[in-house]
């Protein structure tokens, strides 16, 4: 009976264990502020700039990422994209609650979050909700974030069924991809599992580059890799059919950002 009740007592330990694993994965945010003019870009850096992250790092957080894709300045549709880290959904919740009683933010925030309609900031913000990797459960800054040519790459893989979603998240887990890049020295600042968005079932990750010829260089090597041909021709990742859609975002990190 003393074995018994020993042995149950470690199988408890165990599964708390593993519930602390799983918790400990974070959750990440993806605002996307998309503007028509280089007056609601003005408009919109200057409330993320002084107001948005400095309301934020009172609350504790110290790694909100803000990117300006390479095509902005072209673009008849720029865009700002924000990028935060939540330890919980619990904490993503509160997070907006504690902003609305923040009196500082909301009285500097004022010219963006109650503008004259005659002069609005931003034409529609999206947001998509992610969930870690569990080969990549936690952001990790990039070592390249000091230098200005740093190409920060946002790319996302829509999968035509869940199951073949889940088949593609394997890949870069269990399946080794995510270790193919660390290896190759890809930068990888998260992987995340999209638990909230418009586009689903897909996976959306970062990595970073010193600049555009460093980032052909990096994709050259990984498309010739034994490994990736390994990963790519294994039956079971069914990467023929996995992924139906890809997008690529190749972009700037703003002057302010913590990432």
């Amino acid at each position: 009976m003393k074995k018994m009740i020993v042995f149950g007592f470690w199988l408890v330990l165990a599964a708390l264990g593993s519930q602390s694993v799983q918790a400990q994965k974070d959750i990440y945010e993806i605002r996307v502020f998309k503007m028509n003019s280089s007056a609601q870009m003005d408009l919109t850096e200057n409330y993320l700039k002084n107001v948005y992250l400095p309301a934020m790092h009172r609350l504790g957080f110290k790694s909100i990422g803000v990117f300006k894709p390479i095509a902005n300045d072209t673009a008849t549709l720029k865009q700002v994209v924000m990028i935060t880290p939540y330890i919980s959904l619990d904490v993503w919740f509160r997070t907006k609650s504690n902003l609305n009683k923040d009196s500082i933010f909301n009285a500097e925030g004022k010219f963006f979050l109650d503008a004259d309609t005659a002069h609005l900031p931003f034409v529609r913000v999206e947001s998509t909700l992610l969930e870690a990797f569990p080969d990549h459960p936690k952001l990790i800054p990039t070592p390249l974030r000091s230098d200005p040519d740093a190409i920060y790459e946002l790319r996302s893989y829509e999968s035509p069924t869940k199951v073949l979603h889940m088949t593609k998240v394997g890949m870069f887990n269990e399946g080794g991809e995510i270790k193919l890049f660390k290896s190759l020295g890809f930068n990888a600042v998260f992987y995340g599992d999209v638990i909230s968005g418009c586009r689903m079932p897909n996976l959306v990750y970062m990595v970073v580059f010193a600049n555009l010829a460093a980032r052909e260089e990096k994709w050259r090597a990984f498309g010739s890799s034994d490994k990736w041909k390994d990963i790519s021709t294994d039956p079971k990742y069914r990467n023929n059919i996995s992924v139906n859609h890809i997008d690529s975002w190749l972009m700037h990190r703003a002057s302010y950002s913590d990432l």
